[in-house]
């Protein structure tokens, strides 16, 4: 029998992604985001959620722009730290030594050391509650190239994510392979 654990987010966990913006002053600055995930395949779409309390909040309703860098292992501290800090007081790309590039597609920067970056232009804006939905179109997805496989695709082992459990506020590397999607259920 299952045990009711009531209205909460426990889903597992979610992706750790620093989202990358300019403020009104052309200051590049980031944020962690983990309220996020994958939204539409066509045209390719993300979405995240952010409080309005938050100093992106306010730089990405008026960029209608911004960066999603996928949080590494090997920049697990400087991520989480980057949810901790407010852009508003803090450079924390000058805190914490990690490089602003400007995007060549988007009004945004995103962060040189992070090996997988999605450039995105802002489709929507969803008012839920406490947080508001920003939904970004991808414009491209930089990747280094040693993250890549023969055929150009990232390989989740070589760009090393990392996962945050809302309901215990931890983090979690990314597990063993497990199987071809939409392969495997082919077994049953």
């Amino acid at each position: 029998m299952k045990k009711s654990l009531g209205a909460k987010i426990i889903v597992g966990a979610t992706p750790v992604w620093v989202i990358g913006t300019y403020d009104k002053d052309g200051r590049p600055n980031i944020m962690t985001a983990a309220w996020a995930g994958v939204c539409c395949s066509d045209p390719p779409c993300i979405g995240f959620a952010l409080r309005k309390a938050t100093y992106s909040y306010g730089s990405i309703v008026e960029k209608k722009a911004f960066t999603v860098n996928v949080g590494t292992v090997q920049y697990s501290k400087e991520v989480d730290w980057f949810g901790i800090a407010s852009g508003k007081d803090t450079d924390k790309f000058a805190k914490s030594g990690l490089t602003a590039v400007k995007s060549e597609l988007v009004d945004a920067p995103y962060i040189q050391e992070f090996p997988l970056i999605l450039e995105c232009r802002l489709r929507h804006s969803i008012e839920i509650g406490l947080h508001t939905q920003f939904i970004g179109e991808i414009i491209d997805v930089k990747a280094d190239e040693s993250v890549l496989d023969e055929k150009g695709i990232p390989v989740i082992d070589k760009v090393s994510p990392f996962l945050f459990n809302p309901e215990t506020r931890t983090y979690y590397k990314t597990g063993d392979f497990l199987g071809k999607a939409f392969f495997i259920g082919k077994e049953l």
